[in-house]
């Protein structure tokens, strides 16, 4: 795929998804196509069908994906950190219900 038909499908737009590349008029990321096709097992066709993507979308994403592998790999781990920091800062009503009742 030309660096052109990409220009076509994927964006960087500060302001829009956190200025990450994203799929051209819409919010859904590079790295979220990433997660649910390499992490989840989605195929493309699944993405499509559940995003009302275009295939050529998803390929892209995907292609842009391979392309900055080392660097779209490193801000899925700096999220999970991230999320991670969040759960150990915020309690959860469940959680301190379930030790209420078990005395805690």
């Amino acid at each position: 795929m030309s660096a052109a038909a990409l220009d076509h499908h994927i964006e960087i737009t500060p302001g829009i998804a956190g200025g990450k590349p994203h799929i051209a008029g819409h919010r859904i990321t590079v790295q979220n196509i990433a997660i649910w096709h390499e992490y989840m097992g989605k195929s493309a066709d699944e993405i499509c069908a559940e995003y009302g993507l275009m295939l050529a979308d998803v390929y892209a994403a995907l292609t842009y994906y391979f392309d900055h592998r080392a660097e779209i790999d490193h801000s899925i781990e700096e999220d999970k950190t991230f999320v991670e920091m969040l759960r150990e800062q915020t309690s959860s009503i469940l959680r301190e219900k379930l030790r209420a009742h078990r005395g805690e």
